[in-house]
């Protein structure tokens, strides 16, 4: 059947969605699948580095062969492909999208401002299923007992840490030692002098943004694919097609028993083979589930598989080229377009993990779990490309030293392995929470899932702990200082809001003191930020002791996070009133998801403006519309939160009714001729007329301080660490955007 209105057929609807699936699926190959298409480069290398020695019957080619299959079947393919990647919260993956699945299912988070009016979200959807014994049991262990809250936060935290420490290892491991083949005389200095050289102009592009050249990742990517798939054919068929044996799993048992304690150390070389499985989860936002799982089925997954047989071919013919074999199994008349190709394509999978690490730092730094910094928006048509330039040069410094610092890539590998292991290992573990938390699924599932996965994973973690004092130290450490600072700013945050509350100035003082609020009250809006949803906030109540004046429209602005990806933008806006109506005071809460970006391209105060007016209109015409009396305040669209704690009434979702045009509202206001048939009542007019005197912004720029009896631990946390984060990190009005002409910063020590 034929649409009257658009002239679409079911059928072209149907090549069309076909058609941006397949689009979607080859953007996918350059973006998500750069680190995991050129793990080749490094694994065999890495593997034989260390004393397991080949013998004659090239068993030991064979079992590395059968782990490398089967460590990318079940890992890749089954874990990932198959059960995690269903797993996603609104279209996002990764560590956070897990942790926010669980959250919001069985409120264990950290964050605080939560309100039950949350829960009311679009993106906030829960299962409609009812808890099982098993789900009550472990969601009631978390909800009861703080300590397990805490650690799974920790917990989470690890696997970031690890996360972020695969954006410094990863673009370390430089393609360019291949040119030593070629050119023999080249030392060592020189190899690492020119990774220095692509490392710097790989960082100082970053802030044209990616989408600058993401037109030629794919090409470059799938380019690799088919050459390393034709060339590891060729050396199949050409060297020892026998190979194809090495896929049976008895090659792994013979592996273990011939080489003993050195081949188990020998297989943190092989977790090499699934470096960038994480990604494909990770970066579930950008693309869909269906495009991800034809990318690495059809393509990606083949290609590896040929490539790494193809590999083991050549090297069970040419035992002496165990450190090279890569180069060396490349045919010689396409070696240089083949290394070309290769170079390019570390590049791209350097700047998918770079990428990764900024759109991390900007969901820690939304839920209070990393300092504030300034993200740069990098395109204006794709969503969520960002740049964060103090995170950038940082990444820089770091790259620099460990590929100065190690030289080898071997040593590269070896602390790579450790970290890409821990990553899995952490969404294993949330994964089995989320069977049964939130898929409601029978425990033994879960289990199932856990023992299976967790015992392939903690097998690799034994081998690459074995490399902790070569190079595995380094994601350790990397990963131990991350989680201080990422700790200790989330507890310093938590204690300030937590003084903030205990601290409030009561409601029934300030209506006490009528509605001047015993100060003298001057035109204009003034819009004080908080972090508090109900109550003034004690910063209110510091600056008019030491400034008895305000304006005479006083909105009480309270920016948080809630645990979902997104908010729609009819939805990001609570508005409502504080106190009686002659006080002038309101207050509007704008929530975000942890992967929204907090600094908006509009002007704040003409989004701000209408919304109250809005609220204002809405809240007369609900009043009038129960009996003519503004005495009684029932309404269905009119919500009273917290009548115990503050007079606060904030107004509901109607997407019929939320937008509201500020030009409109201007023209309205101009026709003072006809105020009898004016759309817009007096206190409209009042805020509309407050605004045209001026908008001032006061943030309050407050400094933590441990209490005399605070233990040791807790004043080093505070007065030192917490402290430096705070002084070093960028200010509350940077983050905001607030303009620098309208800003007042309000100075308060907290003692916490």
């Amino acid at each position: 059947m034929e649409s009257l209105e658009y002239g679409i057929s079911k059928e072209n609807i149907k090549r069309a969605s076909c058609s941006t699936l397949l689009t979607l699926a080859y953007q996918s190959l350059g973006v998500v699948y750069g680190d995991l298409s050129t793990s080749p480069l490094y694994v065999y290398k890495t593997t034989f580095s260390d004393k397991v020695r080949l013998q004659e019957d090239d068993e030991e080619i064979y079992g590395v062969l059968s782990f490398i299959f089967w460590t990318l079947t079940l890992v890749a393919l089954f874990k990932y492909i198959f059960i995690v990647i269903s797993a996603d919260d609104n279209g996002e993956g990764g560590t956070f999208a897990l942790y926010s699945l669980l959250c919001r299912h069985a409120k264990i988070g950290v964050l605080p401002n939560q309100q039950p009016m949350d829960e009311k979200l679009s993106a906030y959807a829960i299962e409609g299923r009812e808890d099982t014994l098993h789900s009550s049991a472990l969601k009631s262990l978390f909800e009861k007992h703080s300590k397990f809250r805490k650690g799974l936060l920790i917990f989470v935290l690890l696997g970031t840490c690890m996360v972020i420490g695969d954006g410094i290892l990863t673009p370390a491991i430089s393609a360019v030692s291949g040119v030593r083949l070629k050119i023999e005389g080249l030392h060592e200095n020189y190899v690492v002098a020119i990774s220095c050289i692509i490392l710097v102009g790989l960082f100082s592009l970053q802030h044209h943004g990616t989408h600058r050249v993401a037109f030629m990742f794919a090409p470059i990517i799938t380019a690799w694919l088919l050459c390393i798939s034709g060339i590891g054919v060729y050396n199949i068929v050409h060297w020892n097609p026998r190979i194809l044996y090495a896929l049976s799993p008895v090659y792994m048992v013979k592996f273990l028993k011939t080489t003993g304690m050195e081949g188990w150390v020998s297989l943190g070389g092989v977790v090499l083979s699934i470096t960038g499985v994480e990604t494909m989860f990770a970066d579930l936002g950008h693309f869909s589930a269906l495009s991800i799982k034809m990318a690495f089925s059809i393509l990606v997954y083949p290609c590896l598989i040929l490539a790494y047989m193809g590999e083991a071919a050549f090297l069970s013919k040419h035992h002496e080229d165990l450190q090279r074999s890569f180069y060396k199994a490349i045919p010689e008349s396409v070696f240089w377009p083949v290394f070309t190709v290769a170079t390019f394509a570390a590049v791209v999978g350097s700047q998918a993990v770079i990428s990764a690490t900024f759109s991390i730092i900007s969901q820690c730094s939304a839920l209070h779990c990393f300092p504030r910094v300034k993200i740069v928006h990098t395109s204006s048509e794709i969503y969520g490309q960002i740049y964060i330039p103090e995170v950038n040069w940082i990444l820089m410094c770091l790259c620099l030293a460990v590929t100065i610092g190690l030289k080898d890539t071997n040593m590269i590998g070896h602390a790579y392995g450790l970290a890409v292991t821990i990553v899995m290992f952490v969404t294993t573990c949330l994964m089995a929470m989320v069977i049964v938390i939130v898929w409601k699924k029978w425990i033994m599932f879960s289990l199932m899932f856990l023992l299976f996965f967790g015992s392939i994973e903690l097998l690799y973690i034994s081998a690459c702990l074995f490399k902790v004092p070569e190079s595995g130290w380094i994601p350790l450490a990397l990963s131990s200082i991350l989680m201080t600072i990422m700790y200790v700013w989330n507890f310093g945050t938590l204690k300030k809001h937590q003084f903030d509350l205990e601290n409030k100035v009561a409601l029934d003082r300030l209506v006490s003191l009528g509605p001047s609020l015993g100060m003298v009250r001057v035109p204009g809006i003034g819009l004080l930020y908080t972090n508090l949803v109900t109550g003034v906030p004690a910063v209110f109540g510091h600056f008019i002791t030491n400034l008895p004046a305000f304006h005479e429209i006083l909105v009480l602005v309270c920016i948080k996070s809630v645990h979902v990806p997104h908010v729609r933008e009819e939805e990001r806006f609570l508005t409502g009133r504080v106190g009686p109506k002659e006080f002038g005071m309101f207050r509007c809460i704008v929530r975000y998801g942890y992967k929204d970006m907090q600094q908006e391209n509009y002007d704040f105060e003409n989004r701000l403006v209408p919304e109250i007016v809005q609220f204002v209109e809405k809240e007369e015409t609900n009043l009038k519309s129960t009996n003519g009396s503004p005495d009684n305040s029932g309404s269905s669209d009119i919500e009273d939160l917290e009548p115990l704690d503050d007079v606060v009434v904030l107004q509901k979702h109607e997407t019929s009714c939320r937008h509201v045009s500020f030009q409109a509202i201007q023209v309205a206001e101009s026709d003072t001729a006809s105020p009898p048939s004016s759309s817009l009542k007096g206190e409209s007019l009042v805020i509309l007329r407050a605004k045209d005197s001026g908008v001032a912004y006061i943030v309050s720029h407050s400094y933590a301080k441990a209490k005399k009896s605070s233990s040791i631990f807790k004043k080093v946390a505070i007065n030192f660490i917490y402290a430096f984060l705070s002084k070093n990190c960028r200010g509350p009005d940077v983050v905001l955007e607030v303009p620098h002409a309208s800003l007042f910063e309000v100075g308060m020590v907290y003692y916490v």
